[in-house]
């Protein structure tokens, strides 16, 4: 559903009987959300007593503030919105890497932490839950602001209407989290401003400016109409523009070839008839990079280029070529801009002003060549890494939804063809490991069993935040889980070994067996060889409503060729010397 209207409350009498946590939760039913991820302590319980109140909203508990982050920022990506609650410090400064994550993939995530006691404020009292020192209570909003777009401490009842309404409509326009503190003690009072039938709730979205727009659209058409061979690239960031049905638009009133950025994968049907693949710059997809980067012209819409997806500033890209549209600038050639205009409005405009030109994808068609089938794996031996991926292809349906944790799952599972309408999230700007056992719990929530959560996650990642399986079992989650053991942190031995990248094995499954110890559905199991893989799959069918969890055990050096490439060029990034002073 859309956050960017006003809201309207229905019903009820207009009695200021309701209390700043009811009121709260309300809000967050308006925008959506029907399920907030929290983890208890002393300063949030009477908050969460209020808002479990709602019959509209559910709490999920998770076993850490850090997974409550990783779990909201995966329904953020579902739900367009997401709220977490976590005690004050000790759970905020927890949850805080999970915070700036989201920000970085630009996904409203409403932060909430439990206060102090009001009246503690501007006293000399030494808090627990604090670094001890009684000049500074406001330690936690000062360590979020740099990770949020908004943050507001609720310390009177007379404005926490105002503040919480906007500091959730900053979060809806920026696209960004905000954070709340609500001191403990205000939580379960009452005021006339938290009425049954509350004060509309009014959002105002970004608004193009007119005459900017017809002079970026004029000069974009121009750009792109005198080009030979132009293309398209989509990138993260359409997301956070709510503008991926204007860029599909644009790319079938062009009719150029279609390429996206790696952390765009999912945002594009795949089965398009000029959609060309991946551009990741030496790791693309075959022959992806060799057609962006030789064409005259190239827009690409929303994207991010940092070290990882310009694989070490190594892109073959020229600025004088590019038309770069941002979520509210366009800028052409690398000289030109225009501000105050809205991703969507300009790429619906831009589709009416385009000329088609299907040059770069008949360039395409001519040089590409399928890449080879690997040799079929003699029978019981060693599982290879690209066998799996084999599988987890075939398993790939429109009612599936993949998620990609940090190292080499992102490049094996960007090169899976995604069928039409099945879902794809990875964590590329922040790439923080361990990110997707919270957010396949997220996101799993948030699709409500429209779609069944893929999940492929290394060792090493796993190990950092493996406990929320259990949640995922607790309320009744079904994802299928593939872990694959390689006995380390492959994506950083690729780009610096070192004997810190070998791990201590664990036992996976007998570990998730634990964690289920007899309550709820789960089906476990591990597989050394593609016999044993192709069983675990057939059984693992026979489980539609449980967490099925496969243990896929490779050797330690089995990684892509992408991987390798890639690492190398980030390693070169990471070690350039110090410039001359």
């Amino acid at each position: 559903m859309s956050v960017e209207r006003s809201y309207q409350a229905t019903g009820g009498s207009v009695v200021g009987d309701r209390t700043l946590g009811q009121h709260l939760a309300s809000r967050l039913v308006e925008l959506g959300v029907t399920e907030f991820f929290a983890v208890p302590g002393d300063f949030n319980l009477v908050l969460l007593d209020q808002m479990i109140k709602e019959p509209k909203l559910r709490m999920i508990n998770t076993c850490n503030e850090l997974n409550a982050g990783y779990a909201a920022d995966g329904y953020a990506r579902e739900r367009g919105i997401a709220c977490c609650v976590v005690t004050y410090t000790v759970g905020g400064l927890s949850l805080l890497n999970a915070i700036a994550g989201a920000n970085s993939e630009n996904l409203p995530v409403i932060c909430i932490t439990g206060g102090i006691n009001s009246n503690d404020k501007g006293t000399n009292h030494i808090l627990h839950h604090t670094i001890g020192r009684f000049d500074n209570p406001d330690q936690e909003i000062e360590a979020f602001r740099p990770f949020v777009c908004y943050a507001v401490q609720i310390f009177s009842l007379e404005d926490a209407h105002e503040q919480i309404d906007h500091a959730i409509a900053t979060a809806v326009r920026e696209q960004k989290p905000c954070y709340i503190n609500i001191c403990c003690n205000l939580a379960g009072m009452a005021h006339p401003s938290f009425a049954t039938i509350p004060v509309p709730f009014s959002i105002t979205p970004r608004h193009t400016n007119a005459r900017s727009l017809e002079a970026a659209v004029a000069a974009a058409a121009a750009f792109l109409n005198k080009a030979v061979k132009p293309v398209l690239v989509g990138g993260v960031k359409l997301r956070a523009a709510h503008a991926k049905p204007q860029f599909k638009e644009l790319a079938d009133a062009s009719r150029y070839a279609v390429a996206i950025m790696p952390n765009a994968k999912g945002f594009f049907p795949e089965s398009y008839k000029r959609f060309i693949g991946i551009y990741w710059g030496q790791v693309s997809t075959p022959f992806c990079a060799e057609t962006v980067e030789a064409s005259d012209a190239y827009l690409f819409a929303g994207p991010i280029f940092n070290d990882y997806t310009s694989v070490g500033y190594s892109l073959l890209l020229k600025e004088e070529k590019m038309i770069k549209v941002d979520v509210s600038r366009v800028t052409i050639g690398g000289r030109q801009s225009y501000g105050c205009i809205a991703m969507p409005d300009f790429l619906s405009a831009l589709a009416k002003a385009i000329k088609p030109n299907e040059t770069c994808f008949e360039n395409y068609q001519r040089m590409f060549i399928p890449m080879g089938e690997r040799p079929k794996a003699a029978p019981n031996s060693a599982l290879q890494t690209h066998t799996l991926f084999k599988h987890v292809q075939s398993l790939l349906t429109p009612e599936h939804a993949v998620v990609a944790e940090t190292g080499d799952s992102w490049f094996n599972c960007l090169k899976l063809k995604l069928p039409d309408g099945c879902g794809f999230e990875f964590q590329c700007q922040y790439g923080s490991i361990g990110w997707s056992v919270g957010a396949t719990l997220g996101y799993a929530i948030a699709l409500a069993g429209k779609q069944r959560v893929v999940a492929c996650i290394g060792d090493g990642s796993f190990q950092l935040t493996a406990q929320d399986v259990a949640t995922m079992i607790r309320y009744g989650q079904n994802p299928i889980i593939f872990l694959i053991n390689n006995g380390g942190y492959t994506i950083e031995v690729e780009i610096h070994d070192g004997p810190y990248n070998v791990i201590k094995n664990w036992d996976y499954v007998g570990l998730v067996k634990a964690l289920h110890n007899g309550e709820g559905k789960l089906f476990a199991i591990q597989a050394k060889t593609e016999e044993e893989l192709v069983a675990a799959l057939q059984e693992a069918e026979q489980h539609p409503d449980s967490v099925v969890f496969i243990e896929v055990v490779t050797h330690k050096d089995d990684c892509s060729r992408e991987l390798l490439e890639w690492g190398s060029r980030v390693a070169t990034a990471n070690s350039r010397p110090p410039n001359p002073q």
